[in-house]
């Protein structure tokens, strides 16, 4: 019975050890996601504000990718 009680207790240390990693990893994730976020918010607004119009490319002046 001991035996067994010590084989648990290193198991729930594991599994909190593994819990508060994958914690660590979703907040450092998240950060990424809102900067993220923010970047794009950003960029959609510059676009919004320039002045320059558009300027439209005509798929003959592309080069194709294996030249």
């Amino acid at each position: 019975m001991e035996s067994r009680i010590t084989e648990l207790e290193i198991k729930i240390s594991y599994t909190e050890d593994l819990v508060d990693e994958l914690n660590r990893l979703v907040y450092r994730q998240q950060q990424q996601i809102d900067l993220l976020a923010a970047e794009i918010r950003a960029l959609r607004d510059q676009a919004r504000n320039t002045s320059q119009p558009e300027q439209t490319f005509s798929l003959r002046d592309e080069i194709p990718p294996h030249y």
